[in-house]
């Protein structure tokens, strides 16, 4: 089984809980963009789209590149990968999960079909 960070997770999840930061990354799914960009597209001062730019940045998410007086922020390499492959992990259990219990209405649902037939 892969062994996941737990600290990297608690990173990312708390990253992706705030509405905002998730825009940041739908955002910059498309293109590229500078904070400034970024705090007039939702509507923010810059002190508080870069406290998000720093949340997401320290999850891996995000990186950004100072060039000049321009931070321009884009998607992190790593992305979502970890954090999709933990919850990939957990889809198969449940999944394993609702097939047993797929199996035991499919049962009972014969037994009173054929239940019903004998009482008649």
């Amino acid at each position: 089984m892969v062994q996941f960070s737990p600290a990297r997770l608690d990173a990312c999840f708390a990253a992706l809980s705030d509405s905002t930061r998730r825009g940041v990354i739908e955002h910059l799914g498309t293109a590229d963009a500078s904070i400034t960009e970024l705090a007039e597209k939702f509507h923010m001062t810059l002190t508080g789209m870069k406290k998000h730019v720093g949340v997401l940045e320290k999850a891996g998410l995000v990186t950004t590149e100072k060039v000049g007086r321009v931070r321009t922020c884009k998607l992190g390499p790593r992305g979502l990968e970890e954090g999709a492959a933990w919850i990939e992990a957990r889809r198969h259990i449940w999944n394993a999960r609702f097939d047993a219990l797929d199996e035991v209405v499919e049962a009972l649902t014969r037994k009173e079909k054929v239940d019903g037939r004998q009482s008649q």
